[in-house]
C-alpha cells in the first residue's frame, strides 16, 4: 500500500500542522496554487515522492518545474491531476477533454478550495478535490486529505481539518 497526502491552493502559505500530517507519508501530491518555490522545497522534503501541478495563480517559476497535468499510475490505479479541473456533472471543459483521452481510476483537482470526494459513476472513476489549505480565499476551515492506495483501489480516506483560514491576528483583533 502507498500512502498519500493530498492538498491544494496553499498560496504560499505552510504551516507545522500540514507537515505534521503529512509525515511518513510515502507520496506528497499537491493540486496547484503553490504560492511560492519555497513550499514546493517544504513539501519536497517531507516524503519519497512529491507530485503537483501548477495552478493559476502560480508564476513562471513554478510553471518551469511543474506541469499543468499529471498523469502517472500507483499501485494499479491511473491517476490525472490539475489544478482546474471541477467534478462530475460540471468539469472544466479542458477537464472533459482530459478525462476522455486518459480514462482515469482517479482524477485529482483543486482551484475551487471546496473539499470534495467523489464518485463519477458515468466515468468509473473516483474525484479528489482537498479544498484549500492556505489562507487565501472563500473557505472557512483549511483541509488536506490523506488515504491510501492499495491494489488499485483508494482506501482509508481521511479529511484532516488544519484549523480556520483566518486568525484573529490575521484580521488585527
Amino acid at each position: 500500500m502507498t500512502r498519500i497526502g493530498l492538498l491544494s491552493d496553499t498560496h504560499g502559505y505552510f504551516d507545522q500542522r500540514v507537515a505534521h500530517h503529512l509525515h511518513g507519508l510515502d507520496e506528497i501530491w499537491h493540486a496547484g496554487d503553490f504560492g511560492s518555490n519555497e513550499l514546493i522545497l517544504d513539501l519536497v522534503a517531507l516524503a519519497p515522492t512529491f507530485r503537483g501541478v501548477y495552478g493559476n495563480i502560480d508564476g513562471g517559476d513554478i510553471r518551469c518545474t511543474e506541469p499543468l497535468v499529471q498523469d502517472f499510475e500507483v499501485e494499479g490505479l491511473r491517476v490525472v491531476m490539475t489544478h482546474i479541473g471541477g467534478y462530475p456533472g460540471h468539469y472544466a471543459p479542458a477537464a472533459q477533454q482530459l478525462l476522455a483521452q486518459t480514462k482515469p481510476g482517479l482524477f485529482v483537482c483543486g482551484h475551487s478550495h471546496i473539499l470534495r470526494v467523489m464518485p463519477d459513476t458515468k466515468r468509473n472513476l473516483l474525484v479528489l478535490n482537498p479544498g484549500a489549505a492556505g489562507r487565501h480565499g472563500f473557505h472557512k476551515v483549511r483541509t488536506m486529505l490523506r488515504f491510501g492506495i492499495d491494489r488499485g483501489k483508494v482506501v482509508d480516506m481521511q479529511v484532516v481539518e488544519l484549523g480556520p483560514r483566518t486568525t484573529a491576528l490575521d484580521v488585527g483583533a
